[in-house]
């Protein structure tokens, strides 16, 4: 199951869950509930947004190549695009 990061703009905070991809979390109630956390002093009805998928993010040896050694996605492949600007 992927893990998903949310954000709550009423209290800052970014918080990681795991859960099925058809499964919406929209409020901070329920993003507190899956996480096992306390609401704290924040509404459980605050809206919350995803803000990362780890599902997303390919690496460059799951993304298949062609006989040269370019990406089967093309020259302008996101995952590429990711890994040329990160520091891993």
């Amino acid at each position: 199951m992927p893990k998903y990061d949310y954000l709550c703009a009423a209290n800052g905070r970014t918080v990681e869950v795991q859960h099925r991809m058809s499964e919406e979390v929209s409020t901070w109630g329920d993003l507190c509930q899956r996480a096992g956390i306390d609401l704290g002093d924040t509404p459980a009805d605050a809206p919350v947004e995803k803000t990362f998928t780890r599902a997303s993010v390919m690496q460059a040896a799951n993304v298949g190549s062609d006989s040269s050694g370019g990406s089967s996605f093309g020259a302008g492949s996101t995952a590429r695009a990711y890994h040329s600007t990160k520091n891993f």
